[in-house]
């Protein structure tokens, strides 16, 4: 039976909710030492992954030895004192107990251990590598981390406390949905789910999980949409019907030549800058348009996708068929120009996440 709800992820800048600058630097001190912690600990439970799975091979002196990576108390054949979920938690938690929540790192061993089953063909067959960790990387946090969730008016922004640490949300204009769906949860009706806090540049980040209903929409399964996605339209998509062109080269590719020009001439441009501080000063224009160019794309392919999909539900086409794409991928990764000025992954994923949402099933041709 196909699943009702869809899990959405949604970045949230907070505010330490402290009234001292001193107070607000050593909880951001916490925050970046828990961080740290986790970052050292998520090396350290994919490397023990790895060590259990290829155990057999430490095992080359007899060759009548039979094995079992499971309890030694369930199994005869066990030779692990504790199930193989808790082993790992428990070398992580002994080795970091009372430097960092016991909950955070209950939350990070769940995760890697569920992401390595998934991915353990992919090992043994050399298509994938075994996963790395940064020092700057998010860590997890579950429910059971967050009290005092509400909306305060005084402040006018959500409040909470994370580990007994009080933050407060800032939204700005927010012209996303992050505002409404922190309504709901305080309302019930949205699920909170397992949500990562993210350090950048001293800037905190909540990666919200939100579990919503998927969108109820009068589709027919019966009922087709065809797309193709070219360097000329980027979406071209018609029914039965009706036939509707989504952008054009002139529209998107051309504006980002232009932006990437202006980042050229910028790059020139530095070498007679002011230094200042040194080089991020004389490259801050470049990075600047640097951002433009991503913002710009990142926009233009919502806006597709966006498109594509208010067209499928007009239509009441429960299916998207997505013509010729393993051919384009081809054509993509060979063509270095096409690659760096032609986002057919993002745009593609845009579009799988919206048709997901609104009910309509996708097929890649």
């Amino acid at each position: 039976m196909e699943e009702s709800t869809l899990k959405l992820t949604r970045k949230v800048q907070l505010l330490v909710d402290l009234p001292t600058q001193e107070e607000r630097k050593e909880a951001l001190d916490t925050l970046y030492r828990w961080q740290n912690r986790c970052f050292r600990a998520a090396n350290l439970i994919v490397s023990h992954l790895y060590v259990q799975e290829n155990i057999k091979e430490f095992f080359y002196l007899s060759e009548g030895i039979k094995y079992k990576l499971a309890d030694e108390k369930k199994d005869e054949y066990g030779i692990l004192q504790r199930s193989r979920m808790n082993t790992t938690y428990r070398v992580v938690s002994d080795r970091f107990k009372g430097e960092i929540p016991t909950n955070i790192l209950s939350n990070l061993n769940n995760t890697l251990i569920t992401s390595f089953n998934k991915n353990r063909p992919e090992y043994w067959k050399g298509e994938r590598s075994l996963k790395n960790f940064r020092r700057d990387m998010a860590f997890p946090f579950g429910l059971e981390g967050i009290s005092r969730l509400s909306y305060n008016d005084e402040k006018r922004a959500f409040c909470f406390r994370l580990f007994q640490i009080p933050f407060k949300t800032y939204l700005g204009k927010d012209y996303t949905d992050k505002r409404v769906l922190l309504e709901r949860v305080l309302k019930g009706e949205t699920k909170l789910c397992t949500s990562h806090i993210k350090l950048k540049d001293g800037k905190i980040f909540w990666l919200a999980v939100f579990e919503i209903k998927k969108e109820k929409q009068s589709l027919r399964p019966e009922v087709i949409a065809e797309a193709s996605l070219s360097l000329e339209y980027p979406i071209v998509v018609k029914t039965v019907n009706t036939r509707l062109t989504i952008g054009t080269r002139e529209e998107f590719l051309y504006r980002r030549l232009a932006i990437q020009a202006a980042v050229k001439r910028a790059q020139i441009g530095a070498t007679y800058s002011k230094s200042g501080k040194g080089v991020k000063r004389k490259l801050k224009a470049m990075d600047r348009l640097r951002k433009t160019e991503s913002n710009y794309v990142s926009h233009r392919i919502h806006l597709y996708s966006r498109k594509l999909i208010d067209f499928c539900i007009k239509q009441q086409a429960g299916t998207l068929i997505l013509l010729n794409q393993k051919d384009k991928m081809g054509i993509v990764k060979q063509e270095e120009f096409v690659l760096r000025n032609w986002s057919y992954y993002e745009l593609m994923t845009k579009i799988k996440y919206k048709a997901e949402k609104a009910g309509i099933e996708i097929i890649i041709d």
